[in-house]
């Protein structure tokens, strides 16, 4: 039987070693190590884990095992031949559970994102023309006979697919002596990217940066670079010299983005300057392809990988540097299972490492800016556009002097704007961070409004779905044709404006324009989205209607007019970050315009342009925006000048919910340092059917908060039935 490891004073005369699983576990396992089989910390083997046999890791050997347990424990099935992980790896594991407050299983399962399909890779099988056409010859058969005529060793699959057959008609041919069935070769790996590919010609701002980065990653120590560059100014050929750099030391690179930016745009840019593509990592990958790059990485084969948040815990064989592109992006938050933030935690594996980190941002987020004013990071400016364009123009339409038409939302000056720019054969974008046809639906006649019916929220509009859908839970419906409060027919109406809604106002204002909507509900893929951007890129599209999704690095050479429908939109949810994304979110999507020819220019249609963020934005003074919200998170205490966390206490009824957050904040221990606040409910009380109230924790910035977190749900009461608790310590989202 396994047991939780724990020293104990006596040796036992058999090696054991204590066995970290990939499992909603803390703790680690001690098993017993068979003779002549050679373990260390880090090698990955199979254990028994009750009736099952599961992957784990050795974390650590075990010199004082309890004697009493000696002949109840089990011994490691087997020592898989794979590279172990290593130290620094093993290292960040903790780390990240003891901050987070996640179970170390769980991230070290981040790790090992492709344990099934660890080991070698199977073979796959191949067909070749070696006799004669069998006696009956059908078209099939015919069709498969020629096209292996080269008598070469093909791919079963790939002839069945090109011949149009199935394979069926293959293994027919094989069972008659005409095909036979070979083992294909390993596909061989990619060119290594090559650092004196396609250097370009850099400009004397830009070359004061390059030379930075280049020393950067020669130096091969731990130091963080912000690399600080307008929209345009060519951040991303700046820090590939860093990564040029690393691989002409040998050294292994790994480049954070946010996974809607890993673009075809990115990729190509990439190849451009080292020859070759890098390597990929995100969600969109097939489990073999993720399986067969998470084994180069960790054994060397993949110089350079671009990669979503996860891309941080894979097994790198000897990482040089890492670069996190959008430091800012709120999309580096991981908010379910182990909640930990990408850029952070990429620090820390930079530091555990001792090795460079650049972070990159035309926005750099609040806390960013102040280390780097405090001197703790390096600042590499870029203060000026590529070859000589000018950062876009940027006016605020006040909607309270110039309203759109009744039912409308896009103002006339603005209007009047994007007819220009299409008779001068320029791209127009009109942004609004809305999905959907209409964020509410409501009876003209009753006034009764289409909630979620598990959720504390409205029901979108989808009208190319023809559906109403909660953003929330998924929950969603057909859009009905009559009432379902008092069955008046026809009398429901959307509330507000969606892109969807947009691009048929775009339709109905400029006809002859060709329009698109970018939005990640409509994109099935980010080979959907990398062809859709191409479309853009090459000048197919006239008007361009996109919520956040467009803010991402995308280049787009005709675009020279951005529209911000709603630039109010997220000033108004009560997050105390609110100002800092709307900033942030603004000024990366004006940031498309103008970046190649002619003068950008960005319209803010607003309800209040003595915001301080509008007429930062307006006055493009960066300098007063940062001012004034690091001046406001000092005076309240709020990170970075103290900590957060945030527990989200859920329950299936909302008294059992209350009920426990109350006992929950009433064991808390009494610290001066500390503010409990709460409990309260949550803005979004109702979620999948689950009443939530919230705590929040706020604290000195030099307390630690995960002990004080770690000591209070020790003698805290237990969740029991469908009580859940979720702690998030610096949390992003406040909903």
């Amino acid at each position: 039987m396994d047991h939780p490891s724990r020293p104990a004073p006596a040796a036992a005369s058999t090696r054991m070693v204590d066995v970290l699983v990939p499992v909603a576990l803390d703790q680690t396992y001690s098993y017993r190590v068979p003779r002549g089989m050679e373990l260390k910390a880090g090698d990955l083997v199979g254990v028994p884990l009750g009736p099952r046999e599961v992957l784990a890791v050795v974390w650590a050997e075990n010199a004082n095992p309890d004697p009493r347990l000696h002949n109840r424990l089990k011994d490691v099935s087997e020592k898989l031949d794979i590279p172990p992980l290593k130290g620094e790896l093993r290292s960040l594991v903790d780390w990240v559970a003891n901050y987070t407050l996640g179970a170390r299983g769980m991230v070290l399962r981040m790790c090992l994102r492709m344990g099934e399909n660890l080991g070698p890779e199977r073979a796959r099988a191949g067909v070749r023309l070696v006799g004669d056409p069998p006696r009956r010859l059908t078209p099939a058969r015919r069709r498969v006979i020629e096209l292996l005529s080269d008598r070469l060793l093909h791919g079963k699959s790939e002839v069945a697919k090109e011949a149009g057959v199935s394979p069926g008609v293959i293994d027919g041919l094989v069972d008659e002596g005409t095909l036979t069935v070979e083992s294909l070769p390993p596909p061989p790996p990619p060119p290594a990217p090559d650092p004196a590919y396609g250097q370009p010609d850099f400009t004397p701002q830009q070359r004061a940066a390059v030379d930075a980065m280049r020393a950067l990653a020669a130096n091969g120590s731990f130091h963080v670079a912000l690399l600080d560059g307008v929209t345009g100014s060519g951040k991303t050929e700046v820090y590939f010299e860093a990564v040029a750099e690393a691989i002409r030391r040998g050294k292994q690179s790994m480049i954070l983005m946010p996974e809607i930016a890993l673009t075809g745009q990115f990729l190509d840019r990439f190849a451009r300057r080292f020859g070759v593509r890098p390597l990929e990592w995100h969600s969109e990958l097939t489990p073999r392809t993720r399986a067969r790059n998470w084994a180069a990485i960790s054994e060397g084969k993949a110089p350079v990988v671009v990669g979503a948040r996860s891309a941080l815990f894979l097994p790198y064989a000897d990482l040089g540097l890492i670069v996190v592109d959008e430091e800012h992006d709120q999309a580096y938050k991981q908010d379910d299972g182990v909640h930990y933030h990408a850029r952070d935690m990429a620090v820390v594996r930079a530091h555990i490492a001792k090795i460079p980190i650049v972070l990159a941002s035309a926005t750099p987020s609040v806390e960013t800016e102040v280390n780097a004013r405090k001197g703790r990071y390096q600042r590499i400016a870029l203060p000026a556009r590529f070859g000589g364009q000018h950062m876009p123009h940027i006016e605020a339409i006040d909607l309270r002097r110039e309203p759109p038409a009744r039912g409308r939302f896009i103002s006339p000056r603005l209007a009047g704007e994007i007819k220009t720019a299409i008779e001068r054969r320029e791209q127009a974008l009109l942004f609004l961070n809305r999905r959907g046809y209409a964020p509410l639906t409501l009876c003209r006649a009753c006034g009764h409004r289409f909630a979620c019916t598990i959720c504390d929220a409205w029901l979108v509009d989808h009208r190319f779905r023809q559906r109403l859908v909660c953003h929330h839970c998924g929950f969603s419906m057909p859009r009905p044709h009559v009432c379902p409060n008092c069955q008046a027919e026809e009398s429901l109406v959307a509330v507000g404006p969606g892109v969807e809604r947009l691009q048929e106002e775009a339709a109905a204002l400029f006809p002859e324009a060709r329009s698109m909507v970018l939005s990640s509900d409509l994109i099935t893929s980010i080979e959907t989205m990398r062809s859709e951007l191409n479309e853009i890129a090459e000048g197919r599209v006239d008007i361009i209607i996109g919520t956040q999704l467009v803010a991402k690095g995308h280049n787009f050479p005709r675009l020279n007019l951005v529209g911000v429908v709603d630039a109010d939109l997220g000033l108004s949810n009560g997050d105390p970050r609110a100002a800092e994304r709307t900033w942030q979110l603004l000024n990366q999507v004006i940031g498309r315009a103008g970046r190649e020819q002619g003068r950008g220019v960005g319209y803010l249609q607003t309800h209040q342009p003595e915001h301080p963020v509008m007429k930062a934005l307006v006055a493009c003074d960066r300098e007063a925006f940062y001012a004034s919200e690091i001046e406001m998170r000092e005076r309240t205490l709020y990170p970075p000048f103290g900590r957060l966390a945030s527990l989200i206490v859920s329950a299936g009824d909302r008294p059992s919910a209350e009920g426990f957050a109350r006992r929950l904040v009433a064991l808390a221990p009494r610290d001066e340092r500390v503010q409990v606040l709460g409990p309260a409910e949550a803005p979004l009380a109702v979620i999948k059917g689950r009443y939530r109230f919230r705590v929040l924790v706020k604290s000195a910035r030099g307390f630690d908060l995960s002990d004080y977190l770690r000591n209070w749900l020790a003698i805290g009461p237990k969740t029991r039935g469908n009580l859940k608790l979720e702690v998030d310590v610096d949390p992003q989202s406040f909903l």
